[in-house]
């Protein structure tokens, strides 16, 4: 009997602890179950609120006042770009390539946008500008476009671009070091005298520049150029182009203009002006003959701020209002005018040379920084185009000029429901553009007309007369080159 006592009560344990671990496990079990769903619950509960609330989260890799100021008006909440979870990211190049690459496993929803394009370098570096402006020329040239129209072979008169084209002849004569190094050698010899500017291909804030006006400086490239070229050896490219060397002066200083364009879409073509924009001036007088005092020929900030003459008041800085003013007084009333509408052509004719070779993904848009120095005839030259425009500022106005900018490029790229959507035609109201002129030229207006007349003659017997009548029509519709007007 007691035998039998040990054994039920044996029984008895065994089966309790059997009972007691069956009981943990089935308590842990739906714990962790809870656990996943109050995740996946916190997570669309995110989701929805973000919905209903229109609330942005955002991401930037520049912690600039104009950026950030501009987001935490709109409401807009930061995260880390890491975890992806952004609807808006201003991103730097790098960041932004790593994004796009082939090989990165991350591919952005419908309701994301991004400030570059993939591929934005075509029109950033400078020796691929280069070879997209010349073959934008020859596109045109073999299309029998208007715009391509030359002066004639017989004529001895030359664009200073060092081309006979009337309407395109938009950057100095430029060529790709060590490529194109024999080409540049014959161009040079022509005129010894003449001072040309070195600049790396893919380099910005005036680092690497240099003036020669001496063969004996450019020895290393001239080495380069006869050495075989290895492909997958990444050599150093620069582009030497003949120096401007009557630029536009104002109390004796030369100085460039730094403007701001948009682009929403490469394909159709969509790209608004920034009506405000600034003079930057060097900090010395100009003197042609001294071309190692980087102080009077560059005009970038970083460069003329290590000057003891750079005043941090007004940091070498001119609204550009105050230089059309300056204009018009001194040139004559209605140049200012006629000088915006030539400088509105060259950035259009750099961003259709650039356009066929866009990866045109709908998350992105860019604002782009331009470039432009004006020589003392009021010719505007396209010097270099930035992808990442400074958004640093150096003084009051500087400061507010960048805040206005972004504020009113977030009312452009943003649809009217202020959330991301690639499924938007990026047709922004008119009241969202203010400051944003879409950029139309009246010349290319006046182009297409005439090209409708030789479109509409196909078919029909058109003398080669007529047809130069035309050209010539074409040419007499460029404005006038702007000469000074004494007072």
């Amino acid at each position: 009997m007691t035998n039998n006592n040990n054994t039920y009560g044996s029984l008895i344990k065994l089966l309790q602890s059997y009972h007691h671990k069956t009981d943990i496990k089935a308590s842990t079990k739906p714990n962790t179950l809870s656990q996943n769903n109050i995740k996946k619950q916190r997570q669309g509960k995110r989701k929805n609120v973000r919905a209903s609330q229109k609330q942005l989260l955002y991401s930037t890799d520049w912690e600039k006042s104009a950026l950030v100021n501009n987001f935490r008006k709109r409401g807009w909440q930061n995260v880390p770009p890491s975890d992806g979870e952004w609807n808006f990211y201003w991103a730097g190049i790098q960041n932004c390539r790593y994004i796009f690459c082939v090989d990165h496993p991350y591919r952005m929803r419908n309701d994301q946008m991004i400030n570059h394009f993939p591929n934005s370098t075509e029109l950033s570096r400078k020796d691929l500008l280069l070879k997209n402006i010349k073959r934008y020329r020859k596109d045109l040239e073999r299309k029998g476009d208007p715009l391509a129209a030359m002066y004639p072979t017989d004529d001895s008169k030359l664009g200073i671009g060092g081309t006979r084209y009337i309407h395109l002849d938009i950057i100095p004569m430029t060529f790709v070091l060590p490529a194109d190094y024999n080409l540049f050698v014959k161009e040079y010899q022509k005129s010894p005298s003449s001072t040309w500017i070195v600049k790396p291909s893919s380099k910005s804030q005036g680092v690497g520049i240099f003036l020669v006006n001496n063969l004996s400086k450019l020895k290393k490239y001239a080495c380069d150029a006869r050495t075989l070229h290895v492909p997958h050896l990444n050599r150093a490219t620069c582009v030497i182009s003949k120096y401007i060397d009557n630029p536009l002066l104002i109390g004796g200083k030369k100085f460039d203009l730094r403007l701001f364009v948009l682009v929403t879409t490469y394909n159709p073509l969509k790209a608004y002006l920034y009506k405000e924009g600034f003079c930057r001036f060097c900090t010395e007088k100009y003197d042609q003959t001294e071309i190692d005092n980087l102080f009077m020929h560059l005009t970038n900030v970083s460069i003329q701020k290590t000057n003891k003459e750079y005043n941090d008041i007004h940091g070498g800085k001119w609204p550009i209002q105050n230089l059309w003013l300056y204009l018009d007084s001194i040139r004559g009333e209605g140049v200012s005018v006629r000088l915006w509408s030539l400088i509105t052509e060259t950035i259009l004719h750099s961003l259709n040379a650039v356009a066929p070779m866009m990866a045109n993904d709908p998350h992105c848009f860019e604002v782009y920084g331009y470039d432009i120095i004006i020589d003392n005839n009021l010719k505007p030259w396209l010097i270099e185009i930035n992808t990442s425009p400074s958004m640093h500022s150096t003084t009051n106005n500087d400061r507010t000029l960048k805040y206005r900018l972004i504020d009113n490029v977030l009312d452009v790229v943003l649809p009217p429901s202020g959330l991301p959507d690639i499924h938007w035609d990026k047709t922004p109201d008119k009241a969202a553009l203010r400051n944003f002129t879409l950029l139309t030229s009246e010349t290319e207006q006046r182009y297409k007309r005439i090209t409708g007349q030789l479109r509409k003659s196909k078919g029909r017997a058109i003398t080669d007369i007529r047809k130069r009548v035309l050209v010539r029509k074409l040419a007499r519709s460029k404005p006038n080159n702007l000469t000074s007007r004494k007072k």
